[in-house]
């Protein structure tokens, strides 16, 4: 299926056919994480998002931001004039404030300068007396030589790495350096808060221009095998979805395709629909998405709403 915008500029929308799961190496790279459940596969999905709403919102808010692929993404394409990155976790939020406080440039000097060896990694990151854009660093070092880019405490250091390259198989400086020198472009529109981002959510309620790209802590493995990939893995869905029926501007969630996650957009009467992506694992697997009208979606023939033998009677 076409949408209407790209039958009229085909090579202005190439991503509007969405025919399985997306090459992430096809997506711009705007975020300077690796990180767990990272929404790079997802950019094209929310690029035709917003080209389906009914007018261009002014704001958007990413209560859960992690890497920020799409806040990133957003401004960088001019989709809103302003993004709302909320993140809990203290290493991440020293990333974002660091960019937001004009601080990028440094960061992007830092990066390029450091002889990253086992041995200086292991001293610098032992440094737990700094200042936020030290600790920034310290979170780019972390995520870029740690397992899987995990930031949680337990979290190994790669030993062999990508091709036998050890430690430095994701170190890559001048890469990085250029993403916090991109940044520093759009760090004006960028409102980063460090706190509960729900409460962010409530705080922009009555906005229409307002919308929302929710990507919360997933349900699936529980708090056990949540605390092994983020610090703060606890939710309250059940308020989360009440909070998300109360927004005047669109939402779009995305969740695991879990029974007690489809029984909560049910009774908040919600749409879903299911979406392929590749995992870590290169996996292909579904995942869910969530919103007040997702009939946009039924134009590409990977998607489809759950089954009825995935849905379980209430």
């Amino acid at each position: 299926m076409i949408f209407p915008q790209q039958s009229l500029f085909p090579d202005l929308y190439p991503e509007m056919t969405v025919p399985g799961p997306v090459n992430v190496s096809t997506v711009p790279q705007r975020s300077p994480f690796r990180y767990p459940g990272g929404k790079t596969w997802f950019v094209p999905t929310f690029r035709n998002w917003v080209l389906n709403l009914h007018s261009k919102p002014k704001t958007l808010v990413e209560p859960f931001a992690g890497g920020g692929i799409i806040s990133l993404t957003a401004l960088f394409e001019n989709k809103v004039r302003k993004a709302v990155m909320v993140e809990l976790d203290e290493d991440v939020a020293a990333v974002w404030k660091t960019v937001v406080h004009g601080d990028a440039k440094w960061l992007a000097d830092r990066i390029l300068r450091f002889n990253l060896t086992r041995e200086s990694v292991i001293e610098e990151i032992s440094n737990s007396d700094v200042e936020t854009k030290e600790k920034a660093f310290q979170t780019i070092l972390k995520n870029r030589t740690n397992h899987g880019g995990i930031l949680a405490s337990g979290a190994g250091l790669l030993k062999h790495g990508e091709n036998g390259k050890g430690i430095r198989s994701r170190w890559y400086p001048e890469t990085l350096a250029k993403r916090f020198l991109d940044l520093d472009t759009i760090a004006s529109r960028i409102r980063f808060c460090q706190t509960d981002g729900i409460d962010i959510m409530q705080e922009y309620a009555n906005q229409k221009d307002v919308i929302f790209f929710i990507d919360p802590p997933y349900t699936a493995g529980g708090k056990k095998a949540g605390s092994r990939l983020y610090r703060h893995c606890n939710l309250d869905h059940d308020r989360l979805f009440s909070v998300c029926e109360q927004l005047s501007g669109d939402f779009l969630m995305t969740y695991d395709n879990a029974e007690e996650v489809k029984s909560l957009a049910r009774k908040h009467g919600f749409q879903m629909r299911l979406i392929s992506m590749n995992n870590t694992h290169h996996a292909t697997m579904e995942e869910l998405v969530i919103g007040k009208d997702l009939t946009w979606m039924d134009q590409y023939t990977a998607v489809h709403e759950p089954r009825e033998e995935y849905m379980s009677s209430n």
